[in-house]
């Protein structure tokens, strides 16, 4: 029998200057191997856009750097070996766009830029921020508008509206991520604003992060939007206290589909994304993972995104 996790649909809505809160309504999400996705057709024109060895190989080689599992974006089904999640929806509609079967590769968020740099993926689809950084090495195709957010224990008065609101905390972040550049960022304008740096810690697995939340060893997580609006759901326990652009203060952070760079996949990557944005399977994917806030109208190629200074 299937399982099936409750995720409420309200929980996601942006909170954006404005926004309105949406009526409660509970939702299914399926956590079996048999996931029963979304599906698209082969775009003739996408695929043309293929190097020939990929296209004669016929299959695209994802790598997924989520590792021990980050709901609802990247994890493991109930028979704990099957990738699903958002990110892997998103992966399954690109291949199938550009005629390909998906070969979903899970590995550790450091190890997924090593195999895109030695050309073991072709594609990294992991919740990837564009930055200008990363774009010196990369190409991006964006397919999703990127929030993060900073999660505490329920019931405190600390709320987070700006850097200095960090000041002197502990705040468990990952490494390499735009979330860690954004967080030391902070600490550096308030180091030289005269405030307290805050103490910034790593682990590996999420359960590790929250242990350390539950029992005060951290004040608090910077993470992923969806998957601190998942999780502030379903412990029960926490809340968020604070939202922000994955780009910084100044630009919407977009998440992309990443490749070594000039490796010749982008424009087949855009032109695939643009596809099943046109027929409509892209949006059911984010409405099915509870995240149709995040939609881009277009994937673009490259845009600006977290500066190198900020």
């Amino acid at each position: 029998m299937k399982r099936f996790l409750v995720l409420s649909v309200a929980l996601l809505t942006l909170a954006g200057c404005g926004a309105q809160a949406t009526a409660a309504s509970d939702t299914g999400v399926n956590t079996a191997a048999e996931q029963n996705r979304v599906t698209t057709t082969r775009n003739d024109a996408a695929a043309a856009l293929l190097p020939a060895k990929v296209r004669e190989r016929g299959t695209l080689i994802v790598g997924g750097g989520f590792g021990s599992g980050s709901v609802p974006l990247g994890f493991y089904a109930d028979d704990n070996k099957t990738p699903i999640g958002l990110e892997v929806d998103i992966a399954y509609l690109v291949a199938e766009a550009l005629g390909l079967k998906p070969e979903i590769e899970v590995t550790s968020w450091e190890n997924l830029f090593v195999g895109l740099d030695s050309g073991k993926y072709d594609v990294g689809f992991s919740n990837i921020t564009v930055t200008e950084k990363r774009k010196q090495k990369y190409d991006f195709a964006t397919y999703r508008k990127d929030d993060i957010a900073l999660e505490a224990k329920k019931g405190g008065s600390w709320r987070v509206a700006g850097g200095k609101d960090i000041a002197g905390k502990t705040i468990a972040v990952g490494s390499g991520t735009n979330q860690e550049k954004i967080l030391v960022d902070w600490n550096e304008a308030n180091v030289k604003a005269g405030l307290p740096a805050a103490t910034i810690k790593y682990f590996q697995k999420n359960t590790d992060t929250y242990l350390a939340l539950s029992s005060g060893r951290i004040d608090a997580y910077l993470g992923p939007n969806p998957s601190i609006a998942y999780h502030v759901k379903t412990s029960g326990e926490t809340e968020t206290i604070g939202k922000f652009s994955g780009a910084g203060p100044t630009l919407q952070g977009l998440i992309a589909a990443t490749t070594k760079k000039d490796d010749g996949l982008v424009r087949a990557y855009q032109a695939a994304l643009n596809a099943v944005i046109a027929d409509g399977s892209y949006t059911k994917v984010l409405d099915r993972w509870n995240v149709p806030t995040e939609a881009v109208d277009k994937s673009e190629i490259n845009p600006p995104g977290l500066p190198l200074t900020s």
